[in-house]
């Protein structure tokens, strides 16, 4: 074995451990920086050894040539479909079938989280991943797996000498958090909107170009093993053999005595629904003995031996008072249904997005009518249903605008986006959007510069743009001299400001809206051309050779930066101090007491804000996370902190104060 296949072995072996550390267990031990360095090592090598690239590579995850169509796949053993209970009395009969059937033997339950997303079947041969379908109609489905290759959380191949030739059966879905972000960018794009975490994941694993599906945050749970050698005997020791086997399992799997038991486990989740950060809909209960599931078998294609307990559905009736036009930072109008306030979900729900005026004419929604209304992923108030029989005799429908609301501008409609748009760049509300945008939290973070006083500032003439803000300094005297402000908040505003030119360059790219640029992408960014001057200069091609980058992002980042007012305003923010290169100091420190650690923040910090705060745990190979589990290493608790830390203590998680975090900083 020569020093490169010695070479590219170690690096395979790296990068896929890295994988399941980050996208299993929560609990990084590279920052991104290494990561892409071992990454880049490996492309380089394998590039100059051709002969020595292998399909489990993590560089073979996405192949760049676009599917022309999928292939049929037949399952060896079919995916049978659950059948449905809606209340307790459901799974009581269900229990007494299975009692009669069993007779005199004992038997258990395991009960899973029944997730809203795509089942599909995995394939392992000799430890290889080699076929990805989808559930298909039960006997055939899509062969997906390139797609699904792209997926970090799975295997490409499995170290076992006694489960090599498997088949792992799981449920693709897209997190609440992820699929407001893709709903946010398509609607950047002019494109239409997806109605649900659901379809989004269903309809992303069907793309022929799995570049784009790699571009999508999907996820997996499986909760299904069947070895062709045989020798599982239990349902609940085979979700153990899959977390062993590195697959992602869902923690709230749980084995239970009896129906009552299986009652029990149902009203918990029912009660924690809200706060997963995925969707589920119900409860899957089954029977843990393999021998008792060959047993009872099943009837047509429903398996005897489970059942869903279906939640029921979150939604509520009221009123649409009026329709406004809302303008966004990109000129898309925006239609919004102002509701009658109803309580949904755990929070009181006054306005709806509408999306387009499209989904407007297919749903026949008007003012003044009385409509269903739920969340969309249990996250986005969404208008469902037009209760038809209580629409008022004199509704009219509502017209498609032809003047912008806000400038008067006539509006535009592409041919071939759902949108339409205010073509005027210099329209207030557009304005007002990008510097919003620029000086959020997660941008530049300009604490003090909110909405309304950004109006003030635009209306009094201080500023024209995003870039202007830095300018305000030389205006302090007349700035403090505006009703409603004084000396202590104006120097406030303006330290903020100041402040802000230490943010780090993925931050400036960020803040300047790009369109399609995130925090993710504008690291990445920033990372691969590491100054503003080099991203600015750079072709589609060479944008979209970046990994987890597309075409459509290259595309916008070249328009941008060919734009006269987008260079006028970068020469601005250059000229104000901003950071436009890398620099050393924004690579990761690994701190010991960091390294591969993973922190859940809650309550109120004196002396952090929480994004300061996440930054420092990133900076030092930490890594935040929105939620507590037992892959949680520290809790930081603030004032006031809620149902994170009851659950911090209760799953034994060493919860930290202010100033236990500042002890591990030094």
């Amino acid at each position: 074995m020569g020093n490169a296949e010695k070479r590219i072995i170690e690096l395979r072996e790296k990068i896929l451990d890295a994988d399941y550390k980050y996208y299993n267990l929560a609990s990084p031990d590279l920052d991104d920086y290494e990561y892409d360095m071992l990454m880049k090592e490996l492309e380089k090598l394998e590039k100059e050894n051709p002969s020595l690239v292998t399909p489990d590579s993590p560089t073979q995850r996405v192949s760049g040539k676009p599917a022309k169509k999928f292939e049929v796949v037949t399952h060896k053993v079919p995916m049978l479909s659950l059948s449905n209970s809606y209340n307790f009395d459901d799974l009581l009969d269900f229990d007494k079938r299975v009692r009669t059937a069993l007779g005199e033997r004992s038997y258990e339950y395991v009960c899973e989280l029944k997730f809203d997303g795509l089942a599909i079947s995995l394939t392992y041969e000799d430890g290889l991943l080699t076929k990805g379908a989808t559930r298909g109609d039960g006997t055939k489905g899509d062969d997906v797996t390139n797609n699904i290759k792209t997926i970090k959380s799975i295997p490409l191949r499995i170290k076992s000498n006694k489960y090599k030739n498997i088949e792992v059966r799981g449920e693709v879905f897209i997190k609440k958090d992820d699929f407001i972000r893709i709903n946010e960018e398509q609607e950047t794009r002019g494109e239409k909107l997806f109605s649900n975490p659901r379809n989004t994941a269903a309809g992303t694993l069907k793309l022929k170009d799995n570049r784009t599906v790699a571009s999508r945050p999907l996820n997996i749970f499986t909760y299904f093993l069947r070895n062709e050698d045989g020798g599982l005997k239990s349902h609940f020791e085979n979700l153990s053999i899959l977390k062993e086997l590195r697959f992602p399992v869902n923690e709230h799997s749980k084995k239970v005595k009896n129906i009552d038991g299986v009652k029990k486990f149902c009203d918990e989740i029912e009660a924690i629904r809200d706060g997963l950060p995925y969707e589920i809909d119900g409860v899957v209960v089954k029977i843990d003995s393999q021998e008792q599931q060959e047993m009872l078998g099943s009837v047509g294609k429903s398996p005897k031996w489970a059942i869903a307990y279906k939640f029921k559905a979150k939604e509520k009736v009221t009123k649409i008072n009026s329709i406004t036009l809302q303008v966004g930072r990109t000129g898309t109008i925006t239609p919004v249904a102002e509701l009658e306030p109803v309580f949904l979900s755990g929070s009181t729900i006054s306005r709806a997005t509408l999306h387009n005026f499209d989904e407007i004419k297919r749903k026949d929604i008007r003012e003044r009518d009385s409509v269903k209304i739920e969340k969309g992923g249990d996250v986005i108030p969404k208008v469902t249903e037009v209760i038809l029989k209580d629409r008022p005799k004199d509704s009219v429908p509502f017209p498609e605008p032809k003047k912008c609301p806000v400038c008067g501008t006539k509006l535009e409609k592409p041919e071939e986006e759902v949108y339409i748009y205010c073509p005027n760049y210099f329209c207030p509300a557009q304005i007002q959007g990008r510097i919003e945008h620029f000086v959020q939290r997660d941008a530049m973070d300009i604490e003090g510069l909110g909405g309304s006083i950004i109006s003030v500032l635009l209306e009094n003439g201080f500023i024209k743009d995003y870039a202007d803000i830095y300018t305000l300094k030389e205006k302090r005297d007349a700035f403090i001299n505006i009703e409603r402000f004084g000396v202590k908040s104006v120097d406030n505003i303006l330290k903020a400001i100041e402040d802000s030119k230490e943010k780090t360059f993925d931050k400036v790219i960020f803040a300047i809206g790009i369109k399609h640029i995130g925090e993710r992408t504008a690291k990445l960014l920033a990372k691969h051309f590491g100054s503003m001057e080099k991203l600015s200069k750079a072709s589609e091609t060479e944008i979209d050779d970046i990994y987890e980058i597309g075409p459509s992002i290259a595309k916008s980042i070249v328009d941008f930066f060919k734009d006269e007012k987008s260079k006028v305003l970068t020469g601005k923010l250059k000229k104000a101090g901003l950071k436009f290169e890398l620099d050393e100091s924004d690579k990761p420190e690994l701190k010991e007491s960091f390294a591969g650690k993973v922190f859940v923040l809650t309550g109120t910090l004196e002396k952090f804000t929480r994004n300061k705060a996440e930054e420092l745990i990133e900076k030092y190979g930490g890594r935040s996370s929105g939620s507590v589990s037992k892959k949680t290493d520290y809790v930081l608790a603030g004032a006031e902190a809620g149902s994170k830390l009851d659950k911090a203590k209760k799953l034994g998680v060493k919860i930290i104060s202010e100033s236990d975090f500042e002890e591990m900083l030094k």
